[in-house]
């Protein structure tokens, strides 16, 4: 019931929760980074595709905590080769 009443109150809530397994591979992400592996090796790992597509991916990237821990240049150059390799 406490559920309803949570939906009833913010209908579109669902919209701006990250999922659990975009956390988790963000965090894998961050840790893989700092243990000095490139952006685009982690996202080419298996761990990665086989959790999240390719939408997935890219909106992982929009992620705060993770633009902090590696950086603005570096997830946006990432950012634009997935982009490119999807056209």
């Amino acid at each position: 019931m406490q559920r309803l009443a949570t939906l009833l109150r913010s209908p579109f809530s669902f919209l701006f929760a990250g999922s659990s397994t975009e956390e988790r591979v963000a965090a894998y992400v961050i840790r893989e980074h700092g243990r000095g592996r490139s952006l685009g090796e982690i996202l080419e790992d298996r761990y990665v595709q086989n959790r999240l597509n390719e939408r997935q991916r890219l909106r992982m990237l929009d992620r705060p905590e993770l633009i902090q821990a590696l950086g603005d240049e570096t997830v946006d150059d990432t950012r634009r080769d997935l982009e490119a390799a999807r056209s």
